[in-house]
Order: structure tokens, then C-alpha cells, then sequence
């Protein structure tokens, strides 16, 4: 069991969690939970290195930053002992979670868990910090923001737990954002694949490390709300959304559990920003100079489009990088200005990514073609497209999002037919 800041925030919402933690042990299953810091405690540690040091040393940085999750895991462990649970609080360098790569952006690499399983086995329920490992140099280490949900899937992945559920501020993943479209259908299975692309293009539910671990350790995630009362029922019968492989999902549909559908939602990304460049030589290497130095700069470029050529043997080339990074990737540009050649650089960061998921596509033509109908029916242009086997972007004016996502969750089908419970 997994639950995030704002769950934890405060000691009213940790015995809610407590509650919750109990119901399911006395279900008979033996419990491990992940917790994050209180909400807005990660912030102000961060702020208090900044003013410590404004040049701080990232292995001092993560011993700052990763108590946010030793003060919640004991606050939990006392309150379930304090509700007539057997409960220890395990940090992760007493596991402990073995870390590689930088302070600040850790990744698991193994967890040694023998002796937490011997106190799950016994009865104990285990809590443990999320966000955070130990170095093979045996320092601290922090995983990165949304770095709770990973470690959630590590540590269910190292007991091999039947599921990992993660208890956040929403119910499940729906077809599209609810407070858009207000017939948006919380879905009963996702696929691995789909939730990857979903987190990717904008769906906040789960960070995209946890869904790419989960579905490299074969871990079935459950997503649940946080918010339910003290007496609902145990999280076995809740109906919260699974995240789930291929197989399983094929399981489900065969036994009449769940539709296969085409498209399975429709999720949206303002946090970009599109570049171009104008008469960029047309020839061979003339790419590669735009995006190597935006690589060693560790900015990531997702849409990419390179305009027919020019007489004069010159082309135009698009593509798109986060909103934050904007000003940096300029600056770049203009310093590999002899490099590449090109003649101007224009930008734009009112923009919005609409990104339509789903496994059917696999195996279904006109998906695509649905989209930019639908889109031109109302108006919208179309300013660049990408692809991949189960996905369809296009980035849009930012000012046409909410317009944009109602129109594609209609033309799929997808609007409840009844008003959400």
C-alpha cells in the first residue's frame, strides 16, 4: 500500500491512513506500506538547502530532503501501534534499497528484504519511507519527484506482493481529466503499455518510472482513493482501476469482467513548448547538430518534424521541449548558431499536447484519421503530429485544450452514458 503527501498530511489524515492500513491486515493479508512526506514538507526542505548553500553539495541535499518520509514512516508506524497493530518503521538504508546513478535522481537497482519478510510473516506490518535508498558508497540517496510511487512498486516487487495499491487524491484513472469532461469514465483495467503513455503525455496519475517498473517486475497496481471514510470497505472490494499485462487484461475481457476498447482515454500536456529553425542546411548531419547538444543538456525533445526542402537546398525543422526548458534550449541554439546554420529561431509556448491511448489501435486502422476529422470539424488546427503503436498526438493552441479533449471523448464514444458516481 502506497499513499502520497496529501494523505499524510497531518496526524487526523495518518490515522485515517492507519485505519485503512488496519482494515486491510485484518483482512488476513500481510502488509507493507509506502508513505511520502507531508505535502509541501519536500518543498521546504529543498528551500532550506537552497538558503544553506546555494551551490549544496546533492548527497547533503538528499540527507535533507529524505527525512520528509523517516518523520511520516514512524508517525504511521506509532499510530497503528497505537490502534493494536504490530508495526516497525524500516528506513531505506536499513532494508535496505540499493540505489545507482546521481544523488537527487537515484533508481533502484535491488532491495534486500529477508528480515522485513520474516516481520510481515509474523504479523508485523512494515512501513517503509518512500523516495528514498542507499548508495553503494552507503550514503543516502533520493529518487526523484513522484519517487514514492517507485519505491512502491520496488518493495511489492521485492516481497512479490499479489498487488501494489496506490492510494492517491483520485479514485482510478479515468477516460480523459473529470474536471474537463464531466462524463469521463473511470476505467475498471488499464494496460502497462497504455498507463506508460498515458503518464507520458499528461495523465498525473502515476509517475512513469513506477509504470515502466511495474510492468518490467510483472507488479499489479491498483489505483484507489485516499479520501474514503474510516468504515469503507477493504481495498480488495473497492473498485478502483488495475493496472494490469496484456494477458491479464485479455483474461478479463474473455470472462465478460470488462469491453476491450479502441481507445482507452484521452489525456492533454500544456507543459510544452514548441522551436523552430528556419533554413537549416538540408544535409546529411545538419540533424544531428540541433539535438546533440540539447542531449548533453538533458533536455528532452518529443516532437519532431522536418519540412520538405527548399530550392535552395534548405528546410525548416520542428519540434518540442518542456516549458521549462525553453529559455535553456534557446540559448543553446543560439551559442551552435554557426554550427547548424540555421537562419532563425522561432518559439512558441502556447501550446497544448492531445494525446488519444489505447491497445486497440494495435490492430484497428482510422484511428488517427477519427482524431484530425473530429479536430477540423471544429476548427482546430493542427500544428504537428507524433505516433507510436498505441498512441496519436498532435499539438494544438493552448487555448483550444479543454475544447479539444471534449471533442475526441465524444467522437470516441467514450462519455458515460450516465452521469458519474
Amino acid at each position: 500500500m502506497k499513499f502520497g503527501g496529501t494523505s499524510m498530511a497531518g496526524t487526523e489524515r495518518i490515522r485515517r491512513v492507519a485505519n485503512i492500513v488496519r482494515k486491510q491486515a485484518a483482512g488476513g493479508n500481510e502488509v507493507a506500506v509506502v508513505v511520502s512526506a507531508m505535502a509541501g514538507e519536500t518543498d521546504r526542505l529543498v528551500n532550506f538547502c537552497r538558503e544553506a548553500n546555494a551551490l549544496y553539495d546533492p548527497a547533503e541535499y538528499d540527507v535533507v530532503v529524505s527525512s520528509g518520509e523517516q518523520v511520516t514512516s514512524g508517525l504511521l508506524a506509532l499510530t497503528l501501534q497505537s490502534l493494536g497493530c504490530k508495526a516497525r518503521s524500516w528506513l531505506g538504508w536499513q532494508l535496505p534499497v540499493k540505489t545507482i546513478e546521481a544523488h537527487a535522481k537515484a533508481r533502484v537497482e535491488t532491495i534486500d528484504a529477508p528480515e522485513m519478510l520474516a516481520g510481515l510473516e509474523a504479523g508485523e506490518i512494515a512501513v517503509v519511507p518512500g523516495f528514498q535508498g542507499v548508495s553503494v558508497e552507503g550514503r543516502i540517496t533520493t529518487m526523484g519527484r513522484g519517487g514514492s510511487d517507485t519505491s512502491a512498486v520496488a518493495v511489492a516487487a521485492a516481497v512479490r506482493a499479489d498487488r501494489c495499491d496506490i492510494y492517491t487524491d483520485v479514485d482510478g484513472v479515468y477516460t480523459t481529466d473529470p474536471r474537463i469532461v464531466a462524463k469521463a469514465r473511470k476505467l475498471k483495467a488499464v494496460t502497462y503499455e497504455e498507463m506508460l503513455e498515458l503518464a507520458s503525455v499528461g495523465a498525473k496519475v502515476l509517475q512513469t518510472r513506477s509504470v515502466g517498473l511495474a510492468m518490467k517486475e510483472g507488479v499489479r497496481i491498483q489505483v484507489l482513493s485516499s479520501f474514503v471514510g474510516d468504515d469503507a470497505i477493504a481495498a480488495d472490494e473497492l473498485p478502483g482501476t488495475l493496472i494490469v499485462s496484456d494477458e491479464e487484461m485479455d483474461e478479463m475481457v474473455e470472462k465478460g469482467q470488462m469491453e476491450r476498447q479502441l481507445v482507452t482515454g484521452i489525456a492533454h500536456d500544456k507543459n510544452e513548448a514548441k522551436i523552430i529553425l528556419t533554413r537549416v542546411p538540408d544535409k546529411p548531419g545538419a540533424v544531428a547538430h540541433i539535438f546533440e547538444p540539447l542531449a548533453e543538456a538533458s533536455i528532452n525533445v518529443d516532437m519532431i518534424i522536418q519540412n520538405v526542402g527548399r530550392d535552395k537546398g534548405e528546410t525548416d525543422v520542428t519540434f518540442t521541449v518542456p516549458q521549462a526548458d525553453l529559455a535553456r534550449a534557446q540559448a543553446l541554439l543560439e551559442d551552435r548558431r554557426d554550427d547548424i546554420g540555421f537562419n532563425r529561431i522561432i518559439t512558441d509556448s502556447q501550446i497544448a499536447k492531445i494525446s488519444v491511448v489505447g491497445v486497440g489501435m494495435k490492430s484497428h486502422a482510422g484511428v488517427a484519421s477519427n482524431m484530425f476529422r473530429a479536430l477540423s470539424d471544429r476548427g482546430i488546427n493542427i500544428q504537428a503530429i507524433s505516433t507510436s503503436e498505441i498512441k496519436v498526438s498532435v499539438l494544438i493552441d493552448e487555448d483550444e485544450t479543454e475544447l479539444a479533449v471534449r471533442v475526441l471523448h465524444t467522437a470516441y464514444g467514450l462519455d458515460a452514458v450516465d452521469e458519474p458516481v
